[in-house]
């Protein structure tokens, strides 16, 4: 098994909290990352797509409470809702009797369906705890990374034999989402018509949210639109960025950002297959955008505050994280080139906002100071300097 940058934070979470969510898209790996928690203590693992687990669980506080000095493993909790409301008193009864923390582990392939069942039910007893597909601080070298942006981070992608081999499980993958999960998780949407959108999504890859017009190509409204688009921010495969909001007494852009948070998605959606195909695509440029946006996010500190900065003027910057009063603001501009230049919009940006740090992500692996506090830094080293911040 890949050793995960999560599994520290996991633990963390896991000495915290009764409940711990760990919630990722399918195939991000959890289930492994799970059964690799509960290797290092006593713990019992029960998935709830297979019936009999299920029927293990038909009278669940006797169950649980046979198990009481072990860690619980709920694999696709959203399987069994109820099961949130016994585990409240579960949780209640063994705080008073001393056992407060690492009781259960619950995983779940969306943010919707276990934020919305389990807010009510668990408020104060559950902490969540997001697993991104593999990311570039995981990768060993700079030609890892390279393939890693073709090839996406899940496992079986990256993984596979050949790229042909590796764009045809991404093509699987996306189709088990629009035939399984989506009317699994979220309402009716015909499959055909949200792919279409999907896709629309990859063709703009990194832009600023236009509903409007993405509603007049697909002859749909707006509000449709939204729907459609918060599905897929709610099953993780979509990331609205936010804009920076700060009185600079300057025009701000105010629409969010959208980018499909994992690369090999947006690749596969668009027909693209190996890296001189994408480094020839018109997408190549705001691809790495994200790809370098969902690396950093991956890593950064629990309560990191992300959006990107841009003026009707043309200042702007890419990724702003803002870490709280201990780490600072951090503005990071992207390019893809080895040979980086501090643009112009890019300095009146920082000047207006006076971040604690300013980097430039390029496509090299050297870093090397670019003049008036600014850094040049690859995707691998400035991951593993964010996440040397939550240790």
């Amino acid at each position: 098994m890949i050793e995960r940058y999560i599994i520290p934070r996991l633990n963390q979470a896991l000495g915290r909290q009764a409940s711990v969510a760990l919630i990722g898209p399918r195939q991000a790996g959890k289930t492994t990352l799970a059964r690799a928690i509960g290797d290092s203590r006593p713990s019992v693992y029960l998935d709830l797509e297979a019936e009999r687990d299920r029927a293990r669980l038909a009278d669940p506080d006797d169950f649980l409470k046979r198990h009481a000095d072990e860690l619980v493993i709920l694999d696709e909790i959203h399987r069994m809702p109820a099961l949130f409301e016994e585990l409240r008193g579960i949780i209640d009864e063994g705080r008073r009797a001393g056992k407060r923390t690492g009781r259960f582990l619950m995983l779940g392939s969306a943010a919707i369906d276990l934020l919305r069942q389990s807010s009510e039910s668990l408020a104060g007893r559950i902490e969540y705890v997001e697993l991104a597909p593999i990311t570039a601080i995981e990768c060993a070298d700079d030609l890892g990374v390279m393939s890693l942006w073709l090839r996406g981070g899940f496992p079986d992608s990256l993984l596979a034999a050949s790229d042909s081999d590796s764009l045809a499980i991404r093509l699987s993958f996306i189709r088990t989402y629009l035939e399984r999960d989506v009317p699994m998780f979220g309402p009716r949407i015909p499959a055909e018509m949200l792919e279409r959108f999907w896709k629309m999504l990859a063709h703009v890859q990194g832009s600023l949210l236009n509903a409007s017009r993405l509603a007049s190509s697909m002859a749909i409204s707006a509000p449709t639109v939204t729907s459609y688009l918060g599905l897929l921010v709610d099953l993780l495969l979509v990331r609205r960025l936010p804009p920076y909001h700060v009185n600079v007494g300057k025009r701000l852009v105010k629409s969010p950002k959208t980018y499909i948070r994992d690369s090999g998605l947006t690749h596969a959606l668009l027909g693209i297959e190996t890296l001189d195909d994408l480094l020839g695509h018109p997408v190549a440029g705001p691809s790495w955008e994200g790809f370098v946006i969902e690396s950093l996010l991956a890593v950064a500190p629990i309560g990191t505050r992300a959006s990107f900065y841009r003026t009707s003027a043309g200042a702007e910057i890419d990724l702003i994280l803002e870490m709280g009063a201990r780490h600072g603001t951090w503005a990071i501009e992207i390019k893809r080139t080895r040979a980086p230049q501090v643009e112009k919009g890019f300095r009146i940006a920082l000047d207006d906002i006076k971040p604690d740090r300013a980097f430039v992500v390029y496509g090299g692996e050297d870093g090397f100071p670019m003049g008036n506090g600014v850094e040049a830094v690859s995707v691998r080293g400035l991951a593993a300097a964010i996440a040397t911040l939550s240790s």
